[in-house]
């Protein structure tokens, strides 16, 4: 199919029915690079994207206070330097509207929007054996075929919303954070209840409670913080990090999370403890998550280490709370610092300090059920509410997949093998589904222990440059091997298993999501290690993966 006839079919006509060399689910980082890469090879691209404009996770968290905690100088795409050096960051942390505007810039700059089909959600993906293809289908009616179906479909972007009892008849508004309105909330003088204390409510939690008229902070789990330093960025300031282009990328695709910092301190067992305090204070300093991702890497594997960084972090917690009452439900002690996903803030502890904050152990007392009036929790306090916000969560890493009907071989369905247990080849193929191409899936570092640009942009470059290869040698199908993926999920399980994190509950385990298979989402062997298997997969001519 020629290029005018892609940019002239009309997004999300009804009925129609088109053949696409390929299909890319999602206008987030990756999906946006997907199509870029793939439309620079030649190819016939649809992108389909649920939401009216680019940006995946920053079009749709538009919550108060929500922005990445990754640096600005490495939250980038590194195939056009010039794009790089003329986005001017205003901060070291950029908030949701500026980030949700780089990605607006770079869909300008590349010209990409004429390929998606907008307010559009795949609802069906189903192999055809015998053609050799994808038949997509979408909310729309619309039915379109491709030989290569690719989901860019994020790895948190299956909010858990609907998961009380009552929801439907509660009074007042009820917003999840995943799917906050355009239109701006007033909470001054309201009754606000938040749910949730990850990272997402950390961010609501700190920006809306000066505004609130009361405020009661549902509290489950406690969570290790870091305190975030946020200064501004002066165009002088880019320039500088433009200067740092080459450096800064190189850097961040061989570090184990894929940040500019790496576990370069030294041994642990080298070091006096004097030498350890001055590595944690100089990280804690930096106020961002070098401490988690670039302190001692024994944290991970070593009870005692990790014990002794733990405490670290409490006194430092201690020291702003003060007030012991708050201190035992605010400070984490059922599990270690690190083995969860440790969020940045901004006062948060401080917020508890005011008359207008209230906190509701739900550990002790569950919310059973919504009622009209607010939140009744299981010893019968009904929590009157006008504000209810859900900072609930996601279904991680498999939740946008299976929420789509996808079947492969034999009219396998994903979503019922991934219900047993979730399986991948490097999180870039599913055996069973042939020219079924992921990013962001479980079993990769891009699931969740990853600056997401660096691994995104990764799996991409792997499945972009394998659709180079397959085309050049005439091959149209290609699928990962029963073995190869089992031997994955064996080596993904042996590291995993070595590590604290698989002795804990949260959503890097699935936990937080009922009957979810238990497996640690996302590869923690390392980003750089994660890339050069990749790398060597490739070079051996894609072993372990079957073409026809």
């Amino acid at each position: 199919m020629s290029e005018a006839s892609v940019a002239a079919k009309p997004a999300g006509a009804t009925g129609s029915a088109t053949t696409y060399d390929a299909v890319v689910i999602g206008a987030g980082v990756a999906g946006l690079y997907q199509v870029y890469r793939l439309r620079e090879m030649g190819m016939s691209v649809l992108g389909i994207e649920a939401g009216s404009g680019v940006g995946g996770t920053w079009y749709w968290n538009r919550y108060p206070g929500a922005r990445f905690d990754s640096e600005a100088e490495i939250y980038q795409y590194w195939f056009d330097e010039a794009m790089f050096k003329n986005w001017q960051p205003t901060e070291r942390f950029p908030a949701q509207p500026e980030t949700e505007r780089w990605l607006n810039y770079v869909a300008d700059r590349t010209d990409l929007r004429k390929y998606y089909s907008f307010d559009t959600r795949v609802t069906a993906a189903h192999y055809d054996e015998a053609g050799q293809q994808w038949r997509v289908e979408t909310d729309r009616g619309d039915t379109v075929t491709a030989r290569f179906l690719i989901c860019c479909t994020g790895m948190l972007s299956a909010p858990l919303s609907n998961i009380f009892e009552g929801q439907d008849s509660f009074k007042g508004q009820i917003f999840h954070t995943a799917r906050w309105p355009k239109e701006r909330v007033e909470f001054v003088g309201k009754r606000v209840g938040v749910v949730g204390t990850g990272a997402t409510g950390i961010q609501v939690i700190q920006t809306i409670a000066p505004q609130v008229g009361h405020m009661k902070v549902f509290l489950r789990t406690p969570q290790y913080i870091i305190p975030m330093r946020n200064p501004k960025y002066t165009p002088a300031d880019w320039a500088q990090q433009g200067k740092r282009f080459s450096e800064i990328r190189d850097r961040v695709q061989g570090t184990f999370s894929g940040f500019e910092y790496d576990f370069d301190n030294g041994v642990w067992a080298d070091l006096t403890p004097a030498q350890r305090t001055e590595v944690l204070e100089r990280l804690w300093a930096d106020g961002s998550l070098a401490l988690w991702l670039s302190s001692f890497a024994e944290m991970f594997f070593d009870e005692k280490v990790n014990d002794v960084v733990s405490e670290f972090v409490r006194e430092k917690m201690r020291a702003r709370i003060k007030d012991p009452d708050l201190c035992a439900k605010l400070i984490p002690t059922s599990y270690g610092f690190g083995t969860h996903r440790v969020p940045l803030e901004s006062n948060y502890l401080e917020v508890f300090h005011q008359p207008n904050v209230e906190i509701v152990d739900v550990k002790a007392s569950p919310i059973v059920r919504i009622v009209p009036e607010g939140v009744m929790t299981a010893d019968g306090t009904v929590h009157e509410l006008d504000i209810l916000v859900l900072a609930t969560g996601f279904n991680a890493g498999s939740g946008a997949l299976t929420r789509i009907d996808i079947r492969g071989r034999d009219g396998r369905s994903l979503k019922e093998e991934w219900g047993q247990e979730i399986r991948t080849a490097m999180g870039l193929q599913v055996h069973g589904y042939p020219n079924l191409f992921t990013t962001g899936a479980p079993l990769a570092p891009s699931a969740a222990l990853c600056n997401m640009t660096t691994c995104l942009q990764q799996q991409v470059g792997w499945i972009s440059d394998c659709i180079r290869d397959m085309r050049e040698k005439g091959l149209k199908v290609i699928e990962a091997s029963r073995e190869s993926q089992d031997q994955w999920v064996a080596h993904h399980d042996e590291i995993a298993n070595k590590t604290l994190v698989v002795k804990t509950d949260s959503w890097y385990m699935g936990s937080n999501v009922s009957g979810k298979p238990r497996r640690l989402l996302s590869y923690i062997g390392g980003v750089g290690t994660y890339r050069q298997k990749c790398a060597d997969v490739a070079a051996s001519g894609y072993s372990g993966f079957k073409f026809a």
